[in-house]
């Protein structure tokens, strides 16, 4: 077992790595099956990290593996410190992590510390105890309202549909913001942040260089726990429905929701800051935070709490090219105050992919999944401004997330029939949430062997299209002008430039109109076309990488490109 991370910074190197990295997300069951029953697993993923490291990222991000019942992904944990069988041992995730740091990965997990699993002990004990024991103290029951306690203690609604709160035999009620199967912690309780603690040691002594913090933004809940009668929402409920004041911290003054951004939770990262400065070198926590506006956001990366967060403003930004400078320099500004990195991130296992998502007119993309009876994205449209829009994120200063299959330019899978559907929202929205199963269909390597090469046999926990053949990392590779191989043409003049540590300074380029946007970053000029019509290249420029081609040397619509500029 590793004691310490073992990924080398690069000589000559004074930035912390995490600073411009760009990490790699690994769904672990969609990534790569190594034992066939069309699950991935951790030796699956092992077994294909080479493409991670040929990819040039600096480090993946792996979703939950603990065990757990599986009602919501992995995101039900039943035991923070074991492995879940179907994705293998312990002894996996040790063999997992030292051939990551062999091939100059680091490696970040994931940590669910709002809610357990129904299975976790804990809450097992919990309903054995009863009513007012220390082992109910450290989930949120209370009684009900209502003669004999038959409704719910408050009106607050779950992010996956229906109300927020489920009653047990003995008549009090449980909260949970996500599935009932997933009973949300009291984080008012001492000893649930000491258990945190201790998990987070557990990983760290297994040599994991950070943790990606689900539902950041939650834990803490307003004392008293007071009415909110307002839907909730994956993508835009954690940072408030709209409440009677209007959007939530739109101006700093309206209501907060009270489940959501608690001025509580800064104490808790600030003693998981200094549980990670116990540990040797330079290990990191990632905020998974709907928070809004980004002023509000950045006090998640004050330099005691954490390193990053998700920079959700920019994948929720329409391809508009004000849209997405306002975007931009918001984040900048905000980050600057207290010296955090940007991040930026266009697709994860949460919303529909970008290659689809932005085949859609630019202000109506869908903010949950897609059905076979829904409008469908322009697939053609979708892939063109995907290229473009990666490659102007992956110009910007700062770090970057991938989502695995992006660099296959995977679309959204729109046509999953409603019985193999398993995301909780799906069922519990009677099919009217879309649920986010079309973003997890595992994805393709070989377009020649069974379950395109996921597993040794056909097995698939989700339908793979036909379509995916041509998709491949097989078919890609070394194939001129496919998506894999620019993601790797970018990865590395990113990597050569300095690019995510450099700084942005907006061009005005010679007839380019409000639908261009053009930067500087260092001695690369950034180009994006979001207009109609074709953008001639500054003169004497030099043409470093380009998300589609340029005829004439000029850019065409939704079409990105990298300059060196003459001396």
């Amino acid at each position: 077992m590793s004691q310490t991370s073992s990924a080398a910074t690069p000589p000559g190197r004074s930035a912390p790595w995490w600073r411009d990295a760009v990490i790699y997300q690994v769904y672990p069951r969609s990534f790569a099956d190594a034992d066939g029953d069309g699950m991935g697993d951790l030796p699956g993923i092992t077994s294909r990290l080479q493409h991670l490291a040929d990819l040039g990222v600096d480090a993946l991000w792996l979703s939950p593996v603990y065990p757990s019942p599986q009602k919501d992904a992995g995101y039900d944990v039943a035991d923070y410190r074991d492995v879940e069988p179907v994705f293998g041992t312990l002894a996996d995730f040790d063999a997992l992590a030292e051939r990551a740091h062999a091939l100059g990965l680091r490696v970040v997990v994931d940590i669910v510390p709002n809610h357990t699993s129904t299975e976790h002990a804990w809450f097992r004990a919990a309903l054995a105890a009863g009513p007012g024991s220390p082992e109910r103290s450290r989930y949120v029951f209370r009684e009900g309202r209502g003669e004999h306690g038959e409704q719910p203690p408050n009106s607050w609604r779950s992010v996956f549909g229906g109300p927020a709160w489920t009653r047990v035999a003995d008549g009090s009620w449980y909260l949970h913001l996500f599935d009932s199967s997933q009973p949300d912690l009291d984080w008012t309780n001492p000893e649930v942040d000491a258990e945190f603690r201790d998990v987070l040691r557990f990983w760290l002594r297994r040599g994991v260089d950070g943790f990606r913090i689900d539902v950041a933004h939650g834990l803490v809940k307003a004392e008293g726990l007071p009415e909110w009668d307002h839907e909730q929402a994956l993508l835009d409920g954690a940072d408030g429905a709209d409440g009677p004041d209007g959007p939530d911290g739109a101006d700093g003054s309206a209501r907060r929701p009270p489940m959501w951004d608690q001025e509580g939770v800064h104490e808790v990262y600030r003693g998981w800051r200094r549980v990670l400065e116990e540990h040797p070198g330079e290990r990191i926590l990632v905020a998974e935070a709907w928070v809004s506006p980004p002023e509000r956001l950045v006090r998640y990366l004050r330099s005691d709490e954490m390193h990053q967060a998700f920079n959700f403003d920019y994948l929720r930004a329409p391809w508009r090219a004000g849209d997405l400078r306002r975007v931009v320099d918001a984040t900048l500004a905000a980050h600057d105050l207290v010296g955090a990195p940007s991040t930026w991130v266009l697709s994860n296992h949460d919303v529909v992919r970008h290659a689809s998502r932005l085949g859609y007119p630019a202000g109506s993309e869908p903010a949950s999944g897609v059905g076979p009876d829904d409008p469908q994205p322009d697939a053609a449209l979708g892939l063109r401004r995907a290229r473009a829009a990666t490659t102007l994120m992956l110009g910007l200063p700062g770090g970057a997330y991938l989502y695995q299959g992006e660099e296959l330019g995977l679309p959204e899978v729109t046509t999953l029939p409603a019985q193999v559907r398993q995301d909780p929202s799906f069922a519990r929205t009677g099919g009217a949430d879309r649920g986010r199963d079309g973003c997890r269909v595992p994805i393709p390597w070989s377009g020649e062997e069974p379950s395109y090469g996921f597993g040794p046999g056909s097995a698939s926990w989700l339908p793979q299209p036909p379509s995916w053949r041509e998709l491949s990392v097989a078919a890609q590779s070394g194939a001129e002008g496919s998506t894999l191989e620019l993601y790797r043409r970018l990865l590395a003049v990113r990597r050569e430039h300095g690019l995510g540590l450099g700084a942005l300074r907006w061009v005005d380029l010679p007839g380019a109109g409000p639908d261009v946007l053009a930067f500087r970053n260092g001695d690369v000029l950034v180009v994006a076309n979001l207009g109609a019509q074709p953008v001639a290249a500054p003169a004497g420029a030099r043409a470093l990488v380009a998300s589609g081609e340029l005829p004439g040397g000029a850019l065409p619509t939704d079409t990105a490109a990298w300059f060196a500029l003459p001396a």
